[in-house]
């Protein structure tokens, strides 16, 4: 007997509870903890399969499905009864080898191909409180074909043999059968002969395939009496080697894997030692557990590329760097930065109305009336000093924003997840522009500061003009003869009210650089915040949504994955890396 199939007796279990163990029998070490395991395992594939069934094709979860439909019909069972299957091709002495292991002529043998049309049990009862035949109807084994050892063999007991049709058949009912109950059984003894034991439809259909459940799987070199006592040895290296090349685990040197035993089903040589690895096999009730979990590894094998892309790190998500790029790139198609600009300047203009000499004021006024009554349009001075007056958005701009950001944010990600993550990006991109001219359309119109030391410009101004004239008229009475108080006070009014004025709006103007650079700031603020805002609702929480979604389904499909069940997850992002962050606006000032 190969040191694979050695398995530790556990305490017997009954369908709704553990019960205490027998007296000499102790309980397994792994039992208990590998059941436990395999719970988690496919409640995570359960929660796995809801949060993916908008994101992956129906296709794509239909094994999943199947195998969680199993796993619970599986467990309403007794898992006091372990089912082995007997497998071979046509002529391999499958039926005369489950015979030898029953103890008695329970299934038709002969010359005539194919003999088994039907699979055909045989149990040993478990305990008088406990049947097979639910197990049995599960298995689709009908009642005429059912049989119940005839030797009461204690070493075997909760074993149920079946003993399947040829998966060679020419039937392709027989083949169908196979496939299914392959589907269903805990364990499966292939049996060869040698002269079928390289066959490539064995090798490449079925224990390829069966590769993950060789802990589950013994490999029978049958009718060894046909071969010299020194050719046996030859033929299991050759097979062994063969099984290597498939990837199929051999359970050697203490290691977990397929056991390979060579017996003659005719003669009895070594069927005592596939009867005792079998019925340990039996004894241990974790075959059921092993089976279901090479099962959930096969799910994962094949899920996995839907779920981790290549490498194992998880993806970035949103960094802040990746948000801060997409917010500049919106402040730029609402022309954040140039409406900023042109606040500072109308803050200027309106400095240098306000503070202004008096002539510099009425030349711009008869400017204004000529280029009316040239036809040309009249100047919107009030209205583009306004920034939050209205403004195109630039669409090309914007979406293009929101590519970038979905790029960045799908780096690492499955192709489906990174798919679902693009769709909620582009929904946002395609109402993002309307929704950002509309709040720009919604803007405050209320009037703009005026500082109270323009006012007092003002006043200034009009002294110094008052000044100005003055001393023009007394001038003009001094060269008209008029008796003047002192002939240089006229002059010096005059010179005071010509230069003052000037003096005074270019100190005005120098004073006004400060407050209109820190208006433009503002004002190009605001706008960053207002398409920071909009493009956090629109585009960054659906984006966070859907890569929080796979946050949540790549934590149970590592748990689906872990042999152990294991809930560490070292190699994800961090929660803030792939949740949603409030606008990350910088303030100029």
């Amino acid at each position: 007997m190969t040191e694979s199939m050695t398995i530790t007796r556990t305490r017997r279990d009954t369908t709704e509870e553990p019960r205490p163990n027998p007296p000499n029998e102790p309980a397994g070490p792994e039992g208990p903890g590998e059941e436990g395991t395999l719970r988690r395992r496919l409640g995570a594939l359960r929660e796995l399969i809801g949060l993916s069934r908008t994101r992956l094709a129906e296709a794509d979860l239909a094994e999943a499905g199947r195998l969680l439909d199993e796993a619970a019909a599986r467990g309403k069972l007794p898992r006091a009864y372990t089912v082995v299957a007997i497998a071979g091709a046509t002529g391999t002495g499958k039926s005369t080898l489950f015979n030898a292991l029953a103890g008695a002529q329970l299934s038709e043998t002969g010359v005539r191909r194919p003999t088994t049309a039907t699979a055909v049990s045989c149990a040993w009862e478990a305990g008088r409180e406990q049947n097979p035949d639910g197990l049995l109807e599960r298995l689709g084994v009908p009642p005429r074909a059912r049989r119940r050892a005839h030797v009461l063999d204690p070493g075997l007991r909760g074993l149920v043999l079946l003993d399947l049709p040829d998966y060679d058949s020419v039937d392709v009912s027989h083949r169908e059968q196979v496939d299914r109950l392959l589907g269903l059984v805990d364990a499966v003894i292939w049996v060869v002969d040698p002269e079928k034991y390289a066959d490539t439809l064995l090798h490449e259909r079925y224990l390829r395939a069966f590769a993950g459940h060789a802990d589950v799987s013994l490999i029978v070199l049958n009718q060894i009496d046909r071969l010299p006592t020194d050719a046996v040895d030859a033929v299991l290296d050759d097979l062994r080697r063969l099984l290597d090349e498939r990837g199929v685990a051999l359970g050697e040197h203490g290691e977990p894997g397929a056991g390979v035993l060579a017996v003659s089903a005719l003669t009895g040589d070594g069927v005592a030692e596939l009867r005792q690895t079998v019925g340990e096999l039996a004894a241990s009730r974790t075959a059921a557990t092993r089976r279901l979990s090479a099962d959930v590894d096969g799910v994962a094998r094949r899920l996995g590329p839907k779920y981790v892309a290549d490498g194992s790190e998880a993806p970035a998500g949103l960094t802040p760097h990746a948000r801060e790029e997409f917010e500049d790139r919106l402040a730029a198609a609402v022309g954040a930065a140039a409406a900023g600009q042109a606040a500072e300047r109308g803050w200027l203009r309106r400095a240098d109305r306000a503070c202004g000499t008096p002539w510099a004021q009425l030349l711009r006024r008869l400017a204004a009336r000529q280029a009316e009554r040239r036809g040309e349009p009249p100047a919107l001075a009030a209205q583009r000093l306004r920034a939050a007056g209205t403004r195109t958005v630039a669409t090309a701009v914007v979406e293009q924003a929101v590519r970038q950001l979905a790029d960045e944010a799908t780096e690492g990600l499955p192709e489906p997840w990174s798919r679902a993550v693009k769709d909620a990006a582009r929904r946002g991109a395609e109402r993002l522009p309307d929704d950002l001219e509309r709040a720009l359309e919604r803007q405050s119109t209320e009037p703009l500061p005026k500082p109270r030391w323009w006012s007092v410009a003002a006043i200034g101004q009009a002294v110094l003009l008052a000044v100005q004239l003055l001393g023009v008229s007394w001038v003009v009475a001094a060269v008209a003869g008029q008796p003047v108080v002192s002939r240089w006070l006229p002059l010096a009014l005059l010179l005071c009210g010509s230069f003052g004025g000037p003096l005074l709006a270019w100190a005005c103007r120098i004073s006004a650089r400060g407050p209109a650079r820190s208006y433009g700031q503002q004002e190009e603020w605001r706008l960053r915040r207002l398409a920071a805002d909009r493009g956090h609702s629109q585009v960054l929480e659906p984006v966070a949504a859907e890569l929080m979604r796979y946050r949540e389904v790549r934590e149970r499909f590592v748990v689906v994955a872990s042999p152990t069940g294991g809930v560490e997850l070292p190699s994800l992002a961090s929660l803030s890396a792939l949740s949603p962050a409030a606008p990350t606006v910088r303030d100029p000032r």
